[in-house]
């Protein structure tokens, strides 16, 4: 799949599939928001992106994002930003390139506007 021409259009998309629209924050991850706040949630997801997905052969890729245990895994996966295969398949990322500063900046931004999403509904 190609590049979605929006973020609406991506979430639309990511809503229309079984398993990424499954993905929701429970009370445990919406408390440890609250706790740390969302300066430090992005703080955690530059973190993540930068060491698990920016690499151009990441290590164990496509099973280096946990399914749980973090706020921002829960989104990179309901995002489809868990590895390089979902970014290829959904955002037009290729794999096997490091990431940009660009592509990086947009994966956080697309964790942070889904995380904002589950806050607010």
């Amino acid at each position: 799949m190609s590049a979605p021409c929006s973020i609406d259009e991506l979430f639309a998309r990511l809503l229309r599939s079984a398993f990424r629209s499954r993905f929701q924050l429970k009370a445990k991850e919406l408390a440890y928001i609250e706790a740390k706040g969302l300066p430090t949630i992005r703080r955690h997801a530059e973190d993540f992106v930068a060491k698990r997905l920016a690499a151009a052969e990441p290590l164990n890729d496509g099973k280096q994002t946990p399914m749980r245990g973090h706020p921002v895994f829960i989104a990179q996966h309901a995002c489809a930003v868990c590895c390089r295969g979902c970014l290829e398949k959904w955002h037009g990322i290729p794999k096997h390139k490091e990431l940009s500063q660009a592509e990086q900046a947009y994966i956080v931004e697309v964790i942070m506007i889904w995380i904002d999403r589950q806050l607010h509904k």
